[in-house]
């Protein structure tokens, strides 16, 4: 397969997301107000609690089974190492800047954390249904990938139940985003301004502390854990799953439901960007500094653990597979990292020209390496 048509393949996808984003930014400016903060909030509810789950859940169901876990297991490992390896790129980051205490955890919030759900969700299908795809029928393709990406999913809400349940596996759970890149940012901000009474009358590192849920809800694990019995028991399976599964109504009604995630993911993420135009300075050094290591350092680190992991037998053949594993190092910065912020109610206007920018270049960033990935598998 000629490198053109690759492109083409990788390219298409991306533009797809691009034109969807800029309806939800559309969708979201304040002349139109449609999808406004509050019904975005609603949206991402729904997306939370319904949609998500349900897509994970279909997609486990379907093509996970106790030998394929087995076999994917390099993949919490290889999440595990974009966030170390981003941890320690963007420390050296903080360093060469000189970046404020306060804006120290959302650097190395975004250097560490990928979007390695709503972009994945999108791009991999995209790509799939593409003519130029090296990944096979357009349907096997699509349905093995999705599987792939809901467990890249399930892998980090996971970790983060298992944090919520048990004390003792909270250096498990550190590598998600709502637990490591939350806390770095709470003690970054701790750390900045211990010193600061504030107008309730105490330290904000105590107010701040206040801010800290000591619980959340397992409902994306729910999704998860579902999918995983459905598709390890082959009696629950041969229930629900198939033409001729005596309940397959019920797997049906979850597809149609999770048929909602990806446009509606989209459309928030569109909307969330346009915070973005409205931020105020932030060093460029700083964008600049987050930017070569989303989209060149980590790749590049990328490339040779993957392609290490095969040489050495750790990952199997499927090229889809790698190339997932590959794209899990080339996405841009989470969109949560915006929602931590706004908790905090500090560097949520430097988040939001920082994840403007990431992903405006990501359109480029994510053909350019998605061309080359799909190459280096195929």
């Amino acid at each position: 397969m000629g490198l053109q048509d690759l492109f083409i393949a990788a390219s298409v996808p991306v533009l797809k997301v691009l034109l969807v984003t800029a309806v939800g930014s559309f969708l979201a400016t304040d002349r139109i107000d449609i999808l406004g903060e509050d019904a975005r909030k609603h949206l991402n509810n729904v997306v939370y609690f319904v949609f998500n789950p349900a897509l994970v859940c279909t997609n486990l169901s379907r093509t996970i089974t106790f030998k394929s876990v087995v076999s994917l297991w390099f993949m919490p490992l290889n999440i595990l190492l974009t966030v170390v390896i981003g941890s320690a790129l963007g420390r050296a980051i903080i360093q060469i800047t000189k970046t404020p205490s306060h804006l120290r955890g959302l650097i190395l919030g975004c250097c560490a954390a990928g979007n390695l759900g709503t972009m994945l969700l999108i791009i991999v299908p995209a790509i799939c249904q593409e003519k130029g795809s090296p990944f096979g029928a357009p349907d096997v393709c699509r349905t093995y990938g999705l599987a792939y990406t809901s467990l890249s999913m399930a892998v980090c809400s996971s970790f983060k139940f298992l944090q919520v349940a048990h004390s003792t596996v909270k250096k498990i759970g550190a590598i998600c985003l709502w637990s490591y890149v939350y806390n770095i940012i709470r003690i970054s901000l701790s750390e900045s301004t211990a010193e600061v009474e504030n107008g309730f009358g105490t330290t904000s590192q105590g107010y701040i502390a206040k801010l800290l849920p000591e619980n959340s809800t397992p409902e994306e694990f729910v999704g998860n854990i579902v999918g995983f019995v459905i598709g390890v028991i082959p009696q629950i399976r041969r229930t629900l799953i198939g033409e001729n599964a005596p309940l397959r109504v019920i797997q049906d009604s979850a597809t149609l439901l999770s048929d909602g995630a990806i446009p509606s993911l989209t459309l928030i993420m569109g909307g969330n960007l346009m915070k973005g135009i409205h931020g105020s300075e932030i060093q460029v050094s700083l964008i600049a500094g987050i930017i070569v290591v989303r989209y060149i350092v980590l790749p590049l680190s990328g490339i040779v653990i993957v392609k290490g992991a095969v040489h050495f037998g750790l990952v199997h053949s499927d090229p889809l597979y790698q190339f997932i594993l590959l794209l899990q190092f080339a996405v841009p910065p989470a969109l949560n990292i915006g929602t931590i912020t706004q908790l905090f109610g500090a560097g949520e206007s430097e988040c939001s020209i920082i994840l403007l920018w990431s992903y405006a270049l990501a359109s480029v960033s994510l053909t350019l390496w998605s061309t080359f990935f799909m190459w280096l598998v195929s």
